[in-house]
């Protein structure tokens, strides 16, 4: 992984408890089904058991690769009292074409969860929206064309 990734700490927390979880639970499940095929016979013919094992190696690189962005996460801020909108503020916006209001948290990519209301700050949408205070209009480059945006409300956690 090349760069810092932004993140609170409460993402840095919640990568923790993950590596926790699949070192200690992962790999223990991983090792059991791999006892289990073993005990099924011939080892160059056993299906269940080269499954097992490139589950192994794969709970291997994925327990890397978030090693990785643990190594190069840099911890920020949550926004709070700041004058525009930042990590952790809650957004409100009206797209101009579609006349909806919107609301959106702008978290961590770690944390996005965009159907509960918690975007990426890297995002599209968040980067649109970042820096944005109540009453700015801001434009958002999508693949269907621009959208116009405006600001109704910036609140900070």
């Amino acid at each position: 992984m090349t760069g810092t990734a932004k993140m609170t700490a409460g993402a840095r927390d919640q990568l923790v408890e993950e590596i926790a979880r699949l070192e200690g639970e992962g790999r223990r499940e991983v090792a059991a089904q791999i006892k289990v095929a073993r005990e099924w016979g011939d080892l160059k013919e056993n299906a269940e058991y080269h499954a097992a094992k490139e589950a192994a190696a794969m709970l291997e690189l994925k327990i890397e690769r978030l090693r990785g962005q643990l190594r190069s996460a840099e911890i920020v801020e949550v926004a709070a009292g700041a004058e525009g909108a930042g990590m952790g503020s809650k957004v409100t916006y009206t797209d101009e074409e579609s006349g909806r209001e919107l609301t959106h948290t702008l978290v961590a990519e770690l944390e996005a969860r965009p159907r509960d209301g918690l975007i990426s700050i890297a995002s599209p949408v968040g980067k649109t929206l970042a820096g944005t205070t109540a009453g700015d209009r801001r434009t958002l480059e999508t693949p269907q064309g621009e959208r116009s945006l405006t600001i109704v409300a910036v609140e900070h956690s």
